[in-house]
């Protein structure tokens, strides 16, 4: 019997979203397939509309921060049943024999797949996923305000588990937006002494109120020279020039600066800064599977959740058009309004 899916997809660059229904073959034999309930909007969808990282082929359904029920399971999937709400982020399948896979670094893996890379994801009815990349949700935890966690959370969850950061560590977020919101909740429940760099002062309070003990004027060269040396960890969630030597600048002896955002320029760096006082600067992509349940156990025992922005699947277009403008608080989330 053929199946059908429903969603909204985008047929050629800058083209407005419209329905679409797509047959997505056979469920494979180490897939679920999960009944959307809600679905978040990453700036991730709107590169990949705008196929600003070449590897878009349309028509494309959007989608990656998915939040569902189980409704199928195939025959050599584990530890799902039909009925468990699960989330699924940028990552949907894995070879899961590999070094990477192996080693527990699924999110590394050479063959890995993506939710929205060459098939159709969650602005959809329904989506599928390998087993693994389905986590299930803790009850305790909000489906309607939990889709962003399962990319834009993990992403700035998994640093800190990869850094080694420690509780008695003072930090710093640069953004407070759709990642550094949630960042900020993080390391501040993490038990971090937090500093926010910002480039408006309107977001000060705001800052505070997500768990920011100090908030930094990153255009302001004199703010920025009071905390030399002083900060252990620095995430970059934003993709935008900054002055890279101040920021360098605010590590400690040993710190690390570690990126998410994709900073769209090169970062110029004097290597001598590096050198006399042992600094490291990285980067990371989402987190494997282990690292995705360790973050929504952290955010169920500290009751943390993203700020959200609801609006109805059918209103996709009105919520791309939201984002970006820039408006969004922090991140947008559409609930499934697709006809039964």
């Amino acid at each position: 019997m053929k199946n059908s899916f429903t969603g909204y997809a985008s047929f050629k660059k800058d083209e407005t979203l419209r329905p679409f229904e797509f047959d997505p073959g056979e469920l494979g034999a180490d897939q679920v397939e999960v009944a959307v309930e809600y679905c978040g909007i990453c700036h991730s969808d709107v590169s990949m509309l705008d196929n600003d990282w070449g590897m878009t082929k349309y028509p494309i359904v959007p989608g990656h921060e998915v939040v569902g029920k189980v409704v199928a399971v195939g025959s050599h999937a584990k530890n799902l049943r039909v009925g468990q709400r699960v989330g699924i982020g940028w990552s949907s399948g894995s070879c899961l024999a590999c070094k990477h896979c192996l080693s527990g670094d699924q999110n590394l893996c050479p063959q890995g797949e993506g939710v929205i890379v060459g098939r159709h994801g969650g602005f959809a009815n329904r989506v599928r996923a390998q087993w693994p990349w389905a986590i299930p949700l803790p009850d305790s935890l909000d489906p309607a305000k939990s889709g962003p966690l399962f990319c834009g959370g993990i992403t700035v969850f998994n640093p800190i588990l990869q850094a080694n950061v420690k509780s008695t560590e003072r930090v710093g977020v640069i953004g407070i937006g759709g990642l550094g919101h949630m960042a900020l909740s993080f390391l501040s429940k993490w038990g971090c002494e937090v500093y926010a760099f910002t480039s408006s002062d309107t977001k000060r309070d705001e800052a505070k109120r997500l768990g920011a003990h100090h908030v930094v004027n990153s255009r302001d060269s004199a703010q920025m020279a009071k905390i030399a040396g002083a900060l252990d960890f620095v995430l970059v969630t934003v993709n935008v020039p900054l002055d890279w030597k101040a920021v360098i600048g605010t590590l400690a002896p040993r710190g690390r600066l570690h990126f998410v955002g994709a900073v769209l320029e090169p970062v110029p760096v004097e290597v001598f800064s590096l050198i006399m006082a042992q600094r490291v600067i990285s980067g990371s992509p989402t987190g494997s599977p282990v690292a995705v349940v360790a973050m929504l156990d952290f955010c169920a025992r500290h009751a943390i959740a993203p700020v959200t922005e609801m609006f109805p699947m059918s209103k996709v277009n009105d919520a791309l058009d939201h984002l970006r403008a820039g408006k969004v608080r922090y991140r947008i989330v559409r609930k499934n309004d697709f006809a039964s």
